[in-house]
């Protein structure tokens, strides 16, 4: 049987104020006993010496009667609630009075101990020699008389009153305290209700979050460390929305390039095998086959290249170099392509120090992504510019198009793994949707920006920065 965390918080105080209350009924019990014992035993020895002084002297001087003696005698115990005994110096009862209950007096002290000290003031605890059949508190007190000993009382005082006054000295202890246990769990109820409810209702939503449903809403408004929870597990369910989406389109875009060119292969092939595309041809779709095998190879290379960025970081080699000589050989790397188009490359060079500090092979791939890019969207007659100026301890390298532009509302999806603006699909038949983004991982691996900024049907710029060389050449590697 499972218990909620109410129950284990619940059976927690009470097994702790249960275990409290025990301790409390023990301590006090036995503190106010004693207490009481102590005042009972003190009070009945101040009433030895008054009986002492008051009667029993006088009845020794012949001034009491036996008769009046026996009543003063039961008068007191009466009171007292006690058994009185008068004894000679010889240990003989000569007189006394029981309390309801109490045995009768032996004939003489001595018959229950031989040696029991008369001269001597003494207290007892418990039966008195197993006289009572209850523990009763005795007081024996020497009768002097011309300053010389001559006989005792023994105040006998059963513990009834005392534990009667111990009763009502518990209740005024231990009915608030009662009181305020039932007022506590109340309170306990409350409070842990309070906190149970949105921690169920974080329980349940959270299970709706394992299910998929990242659309539940906790509706916890507090501002305390719950509804801190509540907020963080929001935002991760926000989150893991957006990586599922992500999943999605990933799963979706990457099925779609990867069986457009297998469609494609497995199409020419069996046309080339079966005879339906004659000898004399077969050269032509041969060439589209090795295309399609190419554009494969580089998807997988693309997609390799951003596994390993996510899961180890891109592997940096720092060096000083010349940041227009390579831009100025990656241009002549598409000189075929724009001839082919009749689009102009153009380079605008604005730096007096062209040496940066970077890794010479990512930014040349960076560079080759930009303006193979610019080309694909560039139409027949237009121009790309390539253009480099500095700024402080940074060069800025920008790549701008004539091109048909990028949607307002796709800007910020082009770093996107697999995206592609609708504008471009029908267009580049050949790019995977990864350049761009393999760019931006180069990039922020580099602790720098790249941006774009774009109007349709007027082109597309994108920028980015580099930190200078320092004056001392240096080789650095760094991941």
């Amino acid at each position: 049987m499972k218990h909620s965390l109410f129950d284990k918080i619940f059976l927690g105080f009470l097994v702790l104020l249960l275990a409290i209350f025990s301790l409390l009924i023990f301590y006090t019990t036995k503190a106010t006993k004693e207490v009481l014992v102590e005042d009972r035993t003190v009070a009945l020895s101040n009433e030895t010496f008054l009986i002492a002084e008051q009667n029993i002297i006088a009845y020794y001087n012949g001034q009491l009667s036996d008769e009046a003696f026996a009543q003063n005698l039961q008068a007191y115990s009466n009171t007292l609630d006690a058994s009185i005994w008068v004894m000679d110096s010889k240990g003989i009862v000569l007189a006394s009075s029981q309390a309801p209950g109490h045995p009768e007096a032996p004939k003489n002290i001595f018959f229950l101990d031989v040696e029991f000290d008369m001269t001597t003031k003494q207290t007892f605890t418990g039966t008195f020699y197993e006289t009572f059949d209850e523990d009763v508190i005795s007081v024996c007190t020497p009768i002097v008389t011309n300053n010389v000993p001559n006989g005792m009382i023994i105040l006998h005082s059963t513990f009834s009153s005392i534990s009667d006054m111990q009763r009502n000295l518990l209740k005024a202890v231990y009915i608030p305290f009662l009181v305020m246990l039932v007022v506590s769990f109340a309170l306990l109820g409350i409070i842990s209700g309070k906190i149970m409810r949105p921690i169920k209702k974080i329980n349940t939503v959270a299970e709706q979050y394992s299910k998929g449903n990242f659309d539940a809403k906790m509706e916890i408004t507090s501002q305390d460390e719950i509804g801190q929870l509540a907020s963080t597990l929001e935002y991760m369910a926000s989150e893991l929305a957006k990586l599922d989406e992500y999943r999605k389109d990933f799963i979706s875009n990457i099925s779609h390039d990867f069986r457009s060119p297998l469609t494609s292969i497995k199409g020419y092939i069996e046309a080339i095998q079966d005879g339906t595309i004659p000898p004399e041809k077969q050269e032509k779709y041969l060439n589209i086959v090795v295309q399609e095998t190419n554009r494969l190879s580089k998807l997988t290379s693309s997609l390799l290249e951003l596994n390993n960025a996510d899961s180890y970081g891109l592997w940096l080699v720092f060096k000083d170099f010349d940041i227009v000589n390579l831009v100025k050989n990656a241009m002549r790397t598409f000189e075929g392509k724009c001839e082919a188009k009749n689009i102009s490359l153009v380079l605008n060079n604005h730096c007096q120090h062209s040496k940066v500090y970077a890794d010479k092979t990512k930014i040349e791939q960076v560079i080759y992504n930009l303006i193979d890019n610019a080309i694909k969207f560039t139409p027949e007659g237009k121009s790309i510019y390539v253009t480099l100026t500095e700024r402080n301890d940074k060069i800025f390298v920008s790549v701008k198009d004539e091109g048909c532009g990028i949607p307002k509302e796709s800007l910020n999806k082009v770093w996107v793994r697999f995206y592609k603006a609708d504008v471009s699909r029908g267009k580049d038949k050949q790019g995977t949707g990864l350049g761009l983004s393999i760019t931006k991982e180069i990039i922020k691996a580099h602790n720098e920006n790249i941006n774009v900024v774009s109007t349709e049907g007027v082109g597309s710029e994108f920028s980015f920065s580099l930190s200078k060389a320092s004056k001392e050449d240096t080789d650095t590697t760094k991941e």
